[in-house]
């Protein structure tokens, strides 16, 4: 490949004009003399490489490279020119830019004569002031295990290391296990589908072999064995089976057999599957582990509550095209959730109608979201090293079972790891703004006002964890050079 020639830059003209909310319009004026030394420079390193017939090598005049070469060197040095510009534009004028410049280069003609001129928009960081850092008012909810959160989560684990039993009044009830005979016959189909001896759980939304079943509870709970049960139901036009996608499927269940699921009894066994001697120590290692979530739920709500003193406390605008971008990205991943989720696909979009609605809204708010904790790691001087992120990946990979370096190769394939060291620096802000936060401990909050019928009846206490706001980084534009939106 030809080695390009150097040739002179004059400072170019660059004017910066307001274009919008977090928008600037940037408008170039490259001199004369730097366009004329570009395309000189062009044709002098065309001299030297092309093969013209019957010249030598480098001896080709000018005239000749022009009229074989004229189209591809102009384009060449356009293009040059003005990603040049562009750039300066950008560093030079110190834009924090959040995409790249929309340059439209098919437009932008190379001027025979005079200067070359021409503008482009960019979508910068908005600017505003942070609120006070130190000092913000936390209620922090003090919470205490029961006895009778204690029980409920023993008989928790009681039905986990339970077994299937036969029931003995013969009679279906919810939750149940049926075994069973099936018949699946779609429509425009002539011959059904048998499944002997499936089981099936008796659910509001259960499955009869793979074909989802609303109420089922309804069609099976009361039944006995012998008895035979029929329905027929929309099947989804996503459903991943072709030969029932879409269409109507009567189905027959012959009940054969009913269970019930027996929890495990408070014996020797069960302690030892637990990890514990006897029942007192089994209370006591259950008390830690909801103590444990108790804790976590407090520091969950004392997080939001930050993150809501942020939001409420500051305001600036955001970039039009990244909230409208981000906004379609939002939309369409909660799609894809409520898809996977087997959905009926007519309730898929009655969902994604109210979706639509708050899209934006909750665009916005992430997007705030992510521009002030950018900023509080700035002013908090808070960044994670490579350490304390190669740690986090560890944690999260042995609780899933993963090797922690296969994690992060997945990680950097599917773009996911600069987003995780986002979160990893949100959750170190938050914990220096905790720090220094005025914490105010209350009681759980009653979960309704007490009634005449009610006052005399113990109060229950509930808590409300506030859902983890999703923090993403603004989208990127998608032309043909990328930029980091953040520095």
């Amino acid at each position: 490949m030809a080695e390009e020639q150097e040739y002179t830059i004059l400072k170019n003209t660059v004017t910066i004009e307001e274009a919008g909310p977090c928008k600037k319009k940037v408008v170039v004026e490259i001199p004369e003399e730097t366009v004329k030394n570009a395309t000189d420079a062009q044709y002098e390193t065309l001299r030297k490489e092309a093969l013209v017939p019957g010249f030598r090598k480098g001896r080709a005049p000018r005239r000749l490279l022009e009229k074989r070469f004229g189209k591809e060197a102009i384009e060449q040095v356009k293009l040059k020119l003005l990603a040049d510009a562009s750039d300066s534009a950008v560093k030079d004028n110190e834009l924090d830019v959040l995409q790249e410049p929309d340059i439209d280069f098919e437009k932008i003609e190379l001027p025979d004569t005079g200067p070359l001129k021409f503008d482009f928009e960019v979508e910068v960081r908005p600017e505003f002031d942070l609120p006070q850092l130190e000092g913000i008012p936390v209620e922090k909810t003090k919470l205490e295990v029961t006895d009778d959160q204690i029980d409920r989560e023993i008989e928790q684990l009681q039905k986990w290391s339970g077994v299937w039993a036969p029931r003995e009044d013969g009679q279906v009830e919810l939750d149940d296990q049926i075994i069973a005979d099936a018949a699946l016959k779609a429509e425009d189909v002539e011959e059904e589908e048998k499944l002997d001896n499936i089981e099936i759980y008796v659910r509001p939304n259960g499955f009869v072999g793979a074909i989802p079943v609303e109420k089922l509870d309804e069609l099976l709970v009361g039944a006995k064995a012998g008895d035979n049960r029929q329905t027929t139901i929309d099947v989804p036009k996503t459903y991943f089976r072709e030969e029932y996608r879409g269409k109507k499927v009567d189905i027959r269940i012959s009940i054969k057999d009913i269970k019930w699921l027996k929890p495990a009894p408070l014996d020797e066994d069960f302690f030892k599957k637990c990890g514990a001697e006897d029942q007192s120590e089994l209370r006591e290692k259950v008390r830690d582990n909801l103590q444990g979530r108790l804790e976590q739920q407090s520091r969950t709500q004392m997080s939001e509550q930050i993150y809501g003193y942020l939001l409420d406390n500051t305001d600036f605008d955001l970039p039009v095209d990244v909230v409208a971008d981000h906004s379609t990205s939002l939309l369409q991943r909660q799609y894809s959730n409520l898809m996977m989720r087997g959905l009926p696909r007519e309730q898929v979009d009655q969902q994604m109608d109210q979706l639509r609605a708050s899209s934006e809204q909750q665009a916005k708010e992430q997007l705030k979201t992510f521009f002030i904790m950018d900023k509080v790691a700035g002013k908090l001087e808070i960044d994670v090293t490579e350490e304390e992120i190669n740690g986090h990946i560890a944690r999260l990979a042995i609780q899933r079972g993963q090797r922690p370096e296969r994690m992060r190769e997945e990680m950097l394939r599917d773009g996911s790891l600069t987003q995780f060291r986002l979160q990893v620096r949100e959750e170190k802000c938050i914990a220096k703004l905790l720090e220094s936060a005025k914490v105010t401990e209350v009681k759980p909050k009653n979960k309704a006002k007490k009634t005449a019928k009610t006052a005399k009846k113990e109060t229950k206490k509930t808590v409300k964890k506030a859902p983890a706001a999703e923090k993403k980084q603004p989208k990127k534009s998608k032309k043909t050079a990328k930029k980091q939106t953040g520095k």
